[in-house]
């Protein structure tokens, strides 16, 4: 039972750390705290401006639409080039097991040793993984590089998860507008949805890292607190409807 338990855990965690290499994790993160913040921040100031309901959706939807889709490019031309940049460190690595294989070898016994394996069990170990190419680039790669060749990113699946993610933390600023509220009701309600947006974002994040959930969450809301009172000041500055 006990096997059964450890096993489980050790799935679900190597489900987490498969997420986070492929850029997915962080892509959600990012989405959805920009969506919440950055949507917020257009329609206070629109708002703010004197702009009316019909005014604030545009803008608002309008904000959502460009960021989802900016978003979701700017990762995957992020986690694209991330990628490409570990394959050219894999195909050097190619190169390295063909010329001085034994360079290799006692690197990777030099680490070994350093993890606190035995000098002679690391050397036996790493003679053992360099009979194959494969093993010693995989194992290499893993040990003394930090790069987990299978696990590299995927473009899409962080602009996928960036997209969907911006788009739901968009949506919450616009609820009191869609509801139909206006002026300074509905700009306390989108503060407020989006706090509460900020605080579950913050103290999931905190807590999925092993972190105090809430500093996470506080942290979350401060600076939410600071961009929409900086918004709202600059929309308050111009003062004069738009539309």
């Amino acid at each position: 039972m006990d096997s059964m338990k450890t096993d489980t855990v050790s799935d679900i965690l190597a489900r987490r750390a498969s997420q986070v290499q492929r850029g997915g994790s962080r892509a959600a993160v990012l989405g959805y705290n920009d969506g919440l913040v950055s949507v917020l921040c257009i329609v206070i100031a629109v708002a703010a401006a004197g702009g009316d309901t019909k005014t604030v959706l545009t803008a608002g939807l309008a904000g959502l639409l460009a960021g989802a889709i900016s978003m979701a490019a700017g990762e995957w031309v992020s986690v694209k080039a991330q990628v490409e940049l570990f394959q050219g460190i894999l195909s050097d690595l190619r190169l390295v097991i063909k010329r001085d294989r034994q360079l290799l070898v006692n690197n990777l016994s030099a680490r070994l040793s350093e993890l606190g394996v035995g000098k002679k069990d690391s050397a036996r170990a790493a003679k053992d993984v360099a009979e194959s190419d494969d093993n010693l680039l995989t194992v290499y790669s893993a040990q003394v590089l930090g790069v987990n060749k299978d696990e590299l990113g995927s473009p899409w699946y962080a602009a996928v998860s960036s997209f969907v993610l911006f788009t739901i933390g968009s949506i919450l600023p616009l609820i009191a507008w869609f509801v139909g509220l206006d002026g300074g009701k509905a700009i306390v309600m989108a503060i407020i949805l989006t706090i509460f947006g900020g605080l579950f974002v913050g103290g999931f994040t905190a807590h999925s890292s092993g972190k105090n959930i809430y500093y996470g969450a506080i942290r979350q809301l401060i600076i939410i607190v600071i961009a929409a009172g900086a918004t709202y000041g600059i929309g308050s500055l111009f003062g004069v409807a738009i539309g």
